[in-house]
This record gives structure tokens, sequence and C-alpha cells, in this order.
């Protein structure tokens, strides 16, 4: 049923796998041949010597002084004329597991993701290494976190919003086959926001790559307009304008509101689509204040979360931020300008303008434009019956309080795969999803938000256990403060009755 098959390799099989890999064996593979790729480092890296590039010479990197020695690869692709895409393969020198684990990553990349504190989860080439995985990563084909480069080269967009991936996750299955002897016995992908998008494009397009996938919040072409309504509204008119310092009494609000719906008061919002909090129940009377808001910042937060009853000439609805949002409501609209994931996916991709002012947006026309943009990111195809076909997995997740990419954005794409694969136990032994309460854009938040993504993925895959619940955790000031039961949607935790409120197993899973 696994998929790590390797092609490509001319000679260099370097060792057997039960035997420990050493440093001549990681030097000679910087003479491998693979098609389109140039090895540029081969080099062992010392345990917990690893230091990124661009840290201060002597810098104390904490983040890589627990990681086992490993050998470097650094490689250089180019599929296509206009193609400069950096990839690095990590392959531990002992102990390695026999899998393979690429990961993901956010906005427009631009980097290698060696450690990834984004949303403070951490699912980058290090974490992969410590679990004992040959681990790769890319940056997509570009420098910086911008997308002003791929304007006129298509090719790099292209390379971006899937090429990439893949010609990594084939290359450096070739160079694990090189450097052990065999290749990964199951490989994993694992990425949240423009990786999870990668990885529903990898399943979508390259079915054979990987044995499991795991998406979290995965950031399609359709987030954007969410984002680009709270900007008009936040931004545009000064009056208007919701000021960051303000946030907190707004949420506070909502919380107090909606709390309780699930039958417990514990600061979480259980499921936002259930809250009809108003904002106006904290519009100022008197003036203005810290603690309420005026009449037009009152229109302007009812905008934030129901952008699909106040959407202007629009050809269709689109979705919103939940409510519990408002603590990250800077993301898209904290100014001046819309978030840089928008703005430039509007001005290179869409208007092909470096010019282009956002405040000209018109949605009555513009939004047509936009859907007949010619987008390769595009991440929505349901149909995953080959990437399904020989028991291959796709979990999903997403926070409720993302204020970055519209929680039911996840939950659409979910109910449409589980259409395209019949329904039933055809879908739930294929795909799951589970919807965090209280967690923002791929971790974060007041909700618990620590949890053990890949080794869930590994029992569904390798043990066929598939999973209803993952236990996630809260900590605050490095201490773990609440634990509770994640649960595969559309279930839900439910407390007991009994116990503590912050103890996973006084909760159990149940369908509301």
């Amino acid at each position: 049923m696994w998929r790590s098959v390797v092609v490509g390799v001319s000679g260099l099989l370097l060792s057997s796998p039960a035997l420990a890999q050493t440093p001549e064996q990681c030097a000679r593979l910087i003479a491998l041949s693979l098609p389109h790729t140039r090895i540029t480092r081969a080099e062992i890296v010392p345990a917990g010597a690893f230091t990124p590039p661009g840290a201060q010479p002597g810098a104390r990197n904490t983040a890589y002084r627990d990681l086992p020695a490993f050998c470097r690869i650094a490689a250089t692709l180019a599929p296509t004329s206009d193609s400069d895409i950096r990839v690095e393969v990590w392959l531990p020198l002992s102990n390695w597991n026999g899998k393979f684990q690429a990961v993901g990553n956010g906005g427009w990349a631009g980097s290698i993701t060696y450690s990834s504190g984004f949303g403070g989860v951490e699912r980058g080439m290090a974490e992969a290494l410590r679990r004992g995985y040959a681990t790769s990563s890319t940056d997509t084909g570009h420098t910086g976190n911008t997308a002003a480069g791929m304007l006129g080269h298509p090719e790099k967009l292209t390379d971006f919003a899937y090429r990439s991936v893949h010609e990594m996750t084939v290359q450096a299955k070739s160079v694990i086959n090189a450097f052990y002897g065999r290749g990964p016995r199951v490989s994993y992908w694992n990425g949240c926001s423009t990786g999870g998008r990668q990885g529903l494009k990898e399943a979508q397009r390259f079915p054979d790559d990987f044995d499991g996938i795991i998406a979290g919040a995965p950031a399609d072409n359709t987030d954007w307009l969410a984002r680009m309504l709270v900007a008009h509204a936040n931004l545009k008119n000064p009056a208007s304008y919701i000021p960051a310092t303000k946030y907190p009494a707004v949420h506070r609000a909502v919380v107090n509101a909606c709390d309780a719906l699930d039958g417990l008061r514990d600061g979480l919002i259980d499921d936002p689509r259930r809250c009809t909090f108003d904002p106006k129940t904290i519009e100022c009377t008197e003036g203005d204040g810290p603690a309420c808001l005026t009449t037009p910042q009152v229109e302007t937060a009812r905008l934030i979360v129901s952008p699909t009853k106040n959407l202007p000439g629009g050809p269709k609805p689109t979705l919103s931020l939940e409510h519990g949002t408002e603590l990250g409501w800077a993301v898209p609209a904290g100014g001046p300008e819309p978030s840089v994931n928008t703005l430039e996916y509007l001005k290179y991709v869409v208007f092909k303008d470096a010019a282009w002012d956002w405040r000209t947006f018109d949605y009555a026309k513009d939004l047509a434009r936009v859907e007949q943009t010619d987008d390769p990111r595009r991440a929505t195809d349901p149909n995953l019956g080959a990437f399904f076909s020989d028991g291959a997995k796709l979990l999903l997740y997403h926070g409720w309080s993302d204020p970055n990419v519209p929680p039911r954005s996840t939950i659409s794409y979910y109910t449409n795969v589980v259409k395209a694969v019949g329904g039933g136990q055809n879908a739930s032994d294929s795909v799951r999803l589970f919807m965090l309460p209280g967690m923002a854009h791929c971790g974060g938040g007041d909700g618990p938000n620590a949890f053990d993504a890949i080794g869930a993925l590994e029992q569904w895959v390798e043990q066929g256990k598939a999973p209803d619940q993952i236990i996630g955790s809260h900590t605050t000031g490095g201490q773990v403060d609440r634990t509770r039961p994640l649960c595969s949607y559309p279930q839900v935790a439910r407390y007991k009755g009994s116990g503590s409120i912050d103890q996973a197993e006084n909760f159990v899973c149940q369908t509301p």
C-alpha cells in the first residue's frame, strides 16, 4: 500500500540500512546525479551544532541544540529554465526510523522551514529529525515572503503553487535511497496554512507522493476575500477603524455572550456558528472609550464576522471570520494596508500590477476577474480517489479562532471530499477533520492548541487505527494548564459533569 517509490538515482548506493551512516557516505552525496538537480552541500552536522543561515556568529540556537547528528544535503532544482528551487534534505546518521517527513511553508514561503514556531506548534525539519525521520523542506523557488518575483514569471508562480514541493519530494526520496541503501518505507507531509494548501495540492495532483498528509488551516485561493472585506471595512474609512487596543474588550464581550452555549463556562466558544453576538451591545453611549465601539466601529465589527450578508455586488457569497477571532483582527486589517498574503495575491497574480491600489477594488466587477484568474494555487478539488485508492490518509485540522483563514472553508472542503468519496465508512477510513475551539491560525489562542498530529497519522497509516480523538493541550508560562480531547468532526468534546474542566479525561467526544 505504501508509495515511497524511488526513481532516477544514478549510482551511489552507499550502505546497508542496518548500519549507522558515516561522514564519508554523506560527503559522497555531493556527486549524486539526479534529474535537473545540482547538489550544492553534503556535510555532517554534529549533534546540537546546527546554525541556520543568517544567524549571528556564536549565537546559541536553542531550537536546535538537542538535534542528533545528521547529514545535511542542500540542492538547487531547475525543472524549467526559469526555476531556481532550493531544497534541503536532512538524514539522521543513526536511529533512522525508516520513514520520510516533508514539511510545509507559511505565507508566500521564500525560505526553508528549519524550525517552525508558526502558531506556537513545532512542525519544521528540526522536529521531524528529532523523531527519527529523514526530512526535507523547500523555499518554493524564490527568496523572501513575497510574490513580487512571480510577476511576469508564470513558471515561478507554478513552482510556488505546487511544482517545487513535488520535485523536492521526488529528489529527496532518491537522496534517502542513495544514503541508506533503500528508500523510505512510509512518507508523510506535515504543513499548516500555505503548508496545508501544499498538502492538498499534493493529494490532488501527485497522489503517489505521500502515504499520509496533514493539512492544517489550508490557505487555498478563497481565503483572500474574507481578509479583503475585513481590510476594506476597517481601513478605508478612518471613522470605521477599530484600534487594536479595543480587541480585548470586544473579545471579552463575545466570549461572555457565547461561552456557555455548549453548557460549560470554560472561556471557549465550542462552535462559533451558534454564536449570535451583536457588537451593538457594546456600542458607546457617551462619546468614545476603550471598552466600547462607536457606531461606525459597530458596523465594521458586524462586517468582519458576517460578510456573506454584506458583500456588495458580489456574484456569490463568501466566508467570514468567526466570533472569537477578535484578538487576531490585526492579521487581516491591522493597517495601514491589508495583509501581505492578500495584497500581493491581488497585485501580482490577479491584476499583475505592482502599483495596484487595494482601495480601488470594486467587488461588483473585480470579483469576477478574480474568479477567472488562472491561479495554479487553487486547492479545492475534492476528488481524491487516486490518493485514497491504496489506503493513504488525509488529516485536516483548523482552529475556530483563526483570524487568517476562514475556518468554514476547511469544513466546506472536508464536506465536499466526503461527498466525493461516497460518505460513510469509505470517508471515515480516508479523511478526518478536527476543529479546535479557541485555537488561532495554526496554533496559539485560548484553547488547546498543541497536539501530536503526526503521531495520530502514524497510527492511522501504519496500524490502521483511525483517530477518533487527539489530546490537545494549552500552555501558559511554559506549564500545561489545560488538556482537552480534540474530536473528529462533527463530534465535539462534552463535559462528563464531574472532575476538573482542565483535564481531558473528564470529557467525551459526542455528536451535537
